[in-house]
């Protein structure tokens, strides 16, 4: 057994795409291995902004064994009187087998060969090489007169099986056992001679490589070319495989990125704590600062108090978002005027790094500091007239006529929801929601839409409700974001979305494979979990088709377009269902009632049905209810229940247990109490049962059979009162 290494070495590669390459390279070593049917025990990637690593431990020496079988001709042409035919003969010729080696199965003859691995050494090559260009990026790069594309260039490559050196090359670079340490730390100039010299005693070949750059150093000593090279690549042996992260680390080089993660989280948290406050740490800051650096090291600056008196994320946004700094915050959660940052490299001149990166720090602010006073020169809502100059879609107007259409589609939607809600302060917050969007403070600093847009209603004196309204709105802002908390805020961000997504389609412009401009899907995910999340019932269909309506969409279009944003809804919440582990049958059996369009009943019935499905009862109830569903699809005319044609003690009782269970069905459902009409349904189970064992239900007298399906249909309302229990797969 032997440990493979693969690294692939590169220019800096952006940090927000390392963690879907690492991932994407370990899911590509795992599957090329075993498509080889190489043994191993398991992989790990490993990754630093300059180098992408898979180390497999545990790898065989030989590939295994296989057996490769081939089905021929039947055995009555294969043989005759025991002996192969020439149907046989050519079979066997073909598959490179004696006739006599052929087996007999199933009437069938096969052609079984037992091939013998090949040493895993023969193999590397091919895998490595095909491991490399199968990765797929974003964009990629071309360099020189390569054609061969990355999305950086390929600088050296280690590809090592215990200690011995896999060739595999591209774009002119061979692979080795040579890494690259970090680019500006470097041991002791001792150390660096010592390590300098070994490689030299050790590999001839390395310095030959090298010789355009030694060659005037020859003659003087190849120990002392040697450490010069050092000094200015950083070049480093791997003796093998098992030293790879060993050698990195004493080089400066921490390239366990899940460690390091950890390790940066640390150095924050315990510097925060030093200087007196807490840090704020966003994983996903912290995953980019993470792949920006080799050998992390934290240190703190410091800002001037008087930027504190602007808004918090005034302040927060541009140290996180563009200088990648991590804000300290006081025990109350206000901000200090302190910032912690990442040094790719090691404690040396702390200070120095420190006051460049306050100096940087200091001009953002003050770019803030600016936009904050001018913006406060006029009220939030003297912008609406300037919202005019902003576009909403081609077509469609701008972006003063959307808030104004959102005042009256949130009144619409409150009203539809029935939520009890100050109709004044929700008139408002849709009305001012965007007028942020022209103010200098978001016009430079994106991000900050909504939240400015909340802090200068406070400060207009608007109501703390309309203030709220106008941040919770644009919530949430991606996957895993915090949900708006109060109704207006909901009411706003539901009709905004929508809003959009039927605009959108107005314009023929659904999203289309994985194109999706506008990101509706994200807006349609967002519908979906605020209803959820703030309980709201109320018809979809009708709601899209007043939004429609008030963007003066046609009504012949209406009707075509409606059922499109429907579906592409409905779709998004299958997803969402499935995603949280709801079973993809009890998906499709609520989601087939295509009349259901109030989204927050659908979820409910999704919950219950998936944790009734997982008891004891349900496979009887499924059992019993199918049958029900599959004779009520015979019925051509509905018809009222007669007792009086009832002939058996059966019918009687299946009829008592429905009309038992009806009232509380309904009750329950009106509740969404789904859990509960499912218990109601199993009651019937036995009366079902019953019924199905003394009744046929197609009799011969018309009046007695119609009879029975009516009293089968009034049953199937109980037991597919949730949803269609025959899409249900036990």
């Amino acid at each position: 057994m032997e440990k493979l290494l693969f690294e692939i070495g590169t220019e800096e590669i952006p940090a927000n795409h390392m963690s879907s390459l690492l991932a994407q390279l370990q899911g590509l070593a795992e599957k090329k291995m075993n498509e080889l049917r190489i043994p191993y025990g398991e992989i790990k990637v490993l990754g630093t902004p300059r180098r992408m690593t898979f180390i497999a431990t545990e790898v065989a020496e030989a590939q295994a064994d296989s057996v490769v079988e081939a089905k021929g001709p039947s055995a009555a042409i294969a043989f005759k009187n025991g002996e192969p035919t020439k149907a046989a003969m050519g079979f066997a010729r073909g598959q490179g087998v004696d006739p006599k080696d052929l087996e007999i199965r199933d009437n069938y003859v096969y052609a079984v060969k037992h091939l013998a691995g090949q040493p895993v050494m023969d193999l590397l090559p091919g895998l490595l090489d095909d491991i490399l260009k199968s990765l797929t990026f974003p964009n990629n790069m071309r360099w020189a007169d390569h054609e061969f594309k990355f999305i950086r260039p390929i600088r050296w490559l280690v590809a090592l099986f215990g200690d011995k050196v896999i060739p595999v090359e591209v774009n002119g670079v061979k692979s080795g056992k040579y890494s690259r340490g970090h680019r500006f730390l470097r041991r002791s100039a001792k150390e660096a001679f010592e390590a300098a010299k070994s490689h030299v005693e050790k590999s001839t070949s390395f310095f030959d490589g090298l010789k355009d750059i030694v060659s005037g150093a020859v003659s003087h000593a190849k120990g002392v070319a040697m450490s010069a090279i050092e000094e200015t690549y950083n070049v480093i042996e791997i003796p093998c495989a098992d030293d790879y992260e060993k050698v990195l680390d004493y080089n400066f080089v921490m390239v366990d990125h899940v460690a390091r993660k950890e390790l940066i989280r640390q150095q924050v948290l315990d510097l925060a704590v030093e200087e007196g406050g807490h840090a704020e740490i966003k994983e996903d800051l912290l995953e980019e600062v993470n792949f920006l650096v080799e050998w992390p090291t934290a240190l703190c600056g410091n800002f001037e108090d008087k930027y504190l008196a602007l808004p918090k994320e005034c302040v927060i946004t541009p140290m996180r978002e563009h200088q990648r700094y991590f804000p300290v915050l006081n025990a109350d959660g206000t901000l200090m005027n302190k910032f912690i940052t990442i040094r790719n490299g090691g404690k040396e001149f702390l200070e120095t790094v420190a006051h460049g990166n306050e100096r940087v720090l200091r001009a953002r602010l003050a770019d803030a500091e600016f936009f904050f006073k001018e913006d406060r020169k006029a009220p939030l809502e003297a912008r609406l007239e300037k919202l005019k100059t902003v576009s909403f879609q081609e077509g469609l107007g701008n972006m003063n006529d959307k808030s104004n259409r959102l005042v009256k589609e949130a009144e619409m939607l409150a009203f539809e929801t029935g939520v009890k809600v100050d109709e004044a302060n929700l008139k408002r917050a849709a009305l001012l929601c965007k007028c942020d969007l022209v103010t200098g403070m978001v016009v430079e600093f994106t991000e900050l839409q909504g939240y400015m847009g909340c802090e200068y209603a406070k400060l207009d004196g608007e109501a703390t409700e309309v203030a709220q309204g106008i941040w919770e709105h644009y919530l949430p802002r991606f996957a895993g974001d915090v949900l708006p908390k109060s109704h207006i805020g909901r009411l706003v961000g539901v009709t905004d979305k929508l809003d959009n997504i039927a605009a959108t389609f107005s314009r023929g412009l659904a999203p289309t494979g994985s194109q999706d401009p506008y990101a509706l899907r994200r807006q349609a995910l967002g519908v979906i979990n605020i209803i959820i999340d703030g309980g709201y019932h109320f018809s979809l269909y009708k709601v899209i088709g007043a939004m429609l309506y008030m963007l003066n969409v046609p009504a012949e279009k209406c009707g075509k377009l409606i059922p499109q944003i429907m579906e592409f809804i409905k779709l998004r919440l299958k997803n969402m269902l499935i995603d949280q582990g709801v079973r993809y049958d009890v998906v499709d059996a609520v989601l087939s009632e295509v009349r259901n369009d109030d989204i927050a009943d659908l979820y409910a019935r999704a919950v219950a049905l998936n944790a009734f499905v997982a008891t004891e009862e349900a496979p009887a109830l499924i059992q019993a209810a199918t049958r029900v569903a599959n004779l009520c699809k015979k019925i051509e005319t509905e018809t009222a229940i007669n007792t009086n044609l009832f002939q058996n003690p059966v019918e009687n009782a299946l009829h008592e247990a429905v009309v038992a269970s009806s009232n509380e069905v309904m009750l329950a459902t009106v509740k969404y109490d789904y859990a509960k009409v499912l218990a109601e349904a199993v009651k019937l189970v036995a009366a079902i049962n019953n019924f199905f064992e003394d009744v046929m239900v197609m009799d011969k007298d018309e009046n007695v059979k119609n009879n029975r399906l009516a009293l089968l249909a009034a049953v199937k309302d109980i037991t597919h009162g949730v949803g269609d229990l025959s899409c249900i797969v036990m």
